[in-house]
This record gives C-alpha cells, structure tokens and sequence, in this order.
C-alpha cells in the first residue's frame, strides 16, 4: 500500500513579497554605486575625444597610446614586480606569524598582536611618512640598477600587506581541528610531517586569500609608495596620478582600464583555484 505525502508549498504573503522588492532594490542601488563609476571609466577610455567628459565617438587608439608610451609601461612593470615580490614574502612572513600566534603562548602576546595590526588600523600618510624618515634614517642607497631600486618600495609594502595576510591566516586557523594533529602524532608522525599534510592544506584557503589582498593592496597603493618612491621607480599609480594632474585623457582611462582588467583576471583565476581546490576536498 503506497501512502502518499502532499506537500503544500507555503505562498508568501504580502509582506514577504514587499520584503524582498526592498531587498533586490538594495542590492540593486549597492551594485550601482559600487561599479557605475568603473563602468563609466571603461567607457570613456573608448572616447574619441580629449575631453573626457564629452563623448565623440568610439575608438582604441587611446590603448594604442597608452601601450606606446614607454614610461607608462615601465611604471606598469615596476608595480606588477613589487606586488609579486610583496605578496610572496607577506605570504611567508604572514603565515608564520599566524601560526605563532595561534599556536603559542608567550609573555606580552597581546602587545605583540596589537603591533601586528598596527599598520593595519594607522593612516596611510603616518605610514608613508615612517617609511621615508625610515629610509633616509638608515642611508637606503639610492641610483640602484632595476630591480634593485625598487626594493625600498617592495620593503614598505611587505610592511603594510603582512599582517592583513596574518589576519586571514589566523582566522583560518581559528577553525582547525586539534585532534587531528594529535592523531598524527599519536601515529609517529613529526612536527614536519604534521604541519605539512594538516596544519598547511588547512591554512591553504585562508593563504590564497591573503595573497590575493596582499597583491591587490600593493598593486594599487599610492600614499605609501609615493613616500617612498624615486624619480627611477615610479610605479603605475604615482604615474596615472602625475598624467592626472594636468588633465583625465582617455589614456589614462585606458590605462586605469587595463589595469582594472587585470585585477578581476586575478581574482577570479583566485576565487576558481579556491573552489577547485574545495571541491577536490569534497570529493
């Protein structure tokens, strides 16, 4: 004998359906003021125009300018170098101090913690400014061949993009299961062998996900590297911001363009090893 089960699906009501119209116009006015002005930026970097704020016509020759233009280029190399070295060595030096914090207990730990974000919650300008006082401190020497003369900008970037990996890490960490450590201790496995097979395929999320904040920060940051920056390491930034100061010309939209492109390529390539990588995991 086959019983069967009619399900009634539950209508929403009235104030269900007005809950969610406020809902979508949220999120919809969100979506808007968040992306508008970088689609209008993507847009007028197709103006057939010099005067930005007046559209004339479709065209690319403002791409074209802008990858002729031998300075914008190296400024754009310069930037994509000290991101790549800054966003290894905050990876490095940020996943240690996660685990340290996580994993021990030390005199004036809270002291510690609190000066690891540090760069954190203080203002860019007081940063640039250490950073400089810092390196004219200390005799940095200056007139280094490439890439060496970008080293004192790589150094104030491991410095602010560091802890917000550590942050992440750590929040990561915060979710790990101690026993399973202890199992593979209980088994003969060493500190090694336990941090390389649970502790580290733990953290990997959390590391790609500081590396990327790490890469982002560095790739667009202005206040710090234009402190630390010399008339031979101007970076992409310091550079759209000098080309800015006498007027905004589809080529630097187009410029800020490409460089949009490149920091959603990022992130997305990013967020799809994550997932892969979780669904392997799963699987």
């Amino acid at each position: 004998m086959k019983v069967r089960h009619n399900a009634r699906r539950i209508q929403p009501g009235p104030l269900e359906y007005t809950r969610r119209a406020w809902m979508r116009m949220i999120l919809l006015a969100t979506f808007v003021f968040l992306y508008t002005p970088i689609a209008t930026l993507v847009a007028f970097s197709f103006n057939d125009s010099r005067r930005n704020i007046v559209w004339r016509g479709f065209t690319t020759k403002y791409y074209e300018k802008a990858l002729a233009n031998d300075g914008l280029i190296e400024a754009f190399v310069n930037s994509l170098s000290i991101a790549f070295v800054s966003t290894f060595i905050s990876i490095i030096l940020g996943a240690m101090t996660a685990f340290m914090l996580w994993r021990f207990r030390f005199p004036l730990k809270p002291l510690y913690e609190g000066a690891v974000t540090l760069p954190i919650v203080i203002p860019e300008i007081c940063m640039g400014v250490a950073m400089l006082v810092f390196f004219a401190r200390i005799g940095w020497p200056t007139g280094l061949p490439w890439p060496l003369n970008l080293g004192q900008i790589a150094i104030a970037h491991v410095s602010f993009s560091f802890p917000f990996v550590a942050v992440v890490v750590r929040a990561r960490l915060a979710s790990f299961n101690p026993e399973i450590a202890e199992a593979a201790r209980d088994l003969g496995a060493g500190e090694w062998a336990v941090m390389r097979d649970a502790v580290i395929p733990h953290m990997r999320p959390g590391l790609l996900a500081g590396g990327l904040l790490a890469f982002t920060l560095s790739l667009d940051d202005f206040v710090i590297t234009f402190f630390t920056s010399g008339p031979e390491s101007v970076t992409f930034p310091v550079k759209v911001y000098s080309m800015v100061r006498f007027s905004v010309t589809p080529e630097v939209n187009a410029a800020s363009t490409v460089l949009v492109v490149i920091t959603v390529t990022v992130t997305a390539l990013a967020l799809w090893i994550q997932n892969k990588q979780s669904s392997e995991a799963r699987g």
